[in-house]
């Protein structure tokens, strides 16, 4: 698998479910995570997308860090196992070579060589420095205030991320007009006295065919008080 193309939906839907059953799969680092691309870590938690991109929290070594789904791929089989070395054979030990005595006076007395044990070194490669990601605090979800407008009437809601903090309810058209001239964007303080306009004209409209009615009803009212 390609380490650089990062995971896909359906794999972190995989990922998803095997947190689910308890396991912890393994990832490889991508090329856009920086110095340590190549390495294995567990994903250990998925944490909520909307609230952050980084909601893969990978254990690499001791730490525990959010990362993308760019920055990670699903490991090969067998990625991440340490593969024993071969270890050194000691040397087999100098044969001990045994002097004759010599029959000459003046000839020192040399002591016999020490026999040393044959040394085998082993060369230990220093730990890789591990290169930690600078963790970004999560700063809180964002807030969205609506107002909207539909079948006569003006309602306000309010949602953070993705908790709905007040229904829609609704409100007076001059406590929408008030809300709309808080917004200094052309075209949308228009567009709502458009609409009061437009409502108030039918509402004169629906209030002139009311007294006109009212006026028949009080006519017809007075001429039966005047028959009896």
């Amino acid at each position: 698998m390609d380490a650089g193309q990062g995971l896909s939906t359906d794999e972190v839907q995989s990922i998803r479910e095997a947190l689910a059953a308890g396991r912890k799969p393994r990832v490889v680092f991508t090329a856009s995570a920086g110095q340590i691309a190549g390495q294995v870590g567990q994903v250990v938690e998925l944490t909520d997308p909307e609230v952050s991109d980084e909601f893969v929290v990978v254990r690499f070594g001791r730490d525990e860090l959010p990362f993308s789904p760019a920055d990670l791929a699903v490991a090969p089989k067998g990625a991440g196992r340490r593969v024993a070395e071969p270890k050194a054979e000691p040397e087999p030990p100098a044969p001990t070579v045994v002097a004759e005595p010599e029959f000459v006076l003046d000839t020192p007395r040399v002591p016999a060589q020490r026999q040393e044990e044959p040394k085998v070194e082993q060369t230990e490669k220093p730990p890789a420095r591990r290169a930690v990601k600078a963790v970004k605090p999560k700063g809180p979800a964002g807030l969205t205030v609506t107002l909207a407008y539909a079948d006569g009437e003006w309602t306000v809601a309010a949602q953070q991320g993705s908790k709905a903090l007040a229904k829609p309810y609704v409100v007076k058209p001059a406590e929408a007009l008030k809300m709309v001239a808080l917004v200094d964007v052309p075209g949308v303080q228009e567009a709502v006295e458009q609409i009061l306009g437009t409502e108030r004209a039918e509402a004169e409209q629906q209030a002139e065919k009311l007294r006109a009615e009212l006026a028949e009803i009080e006519a017809r009212l007075a001429e039966l008080r005047e028959a009896r």
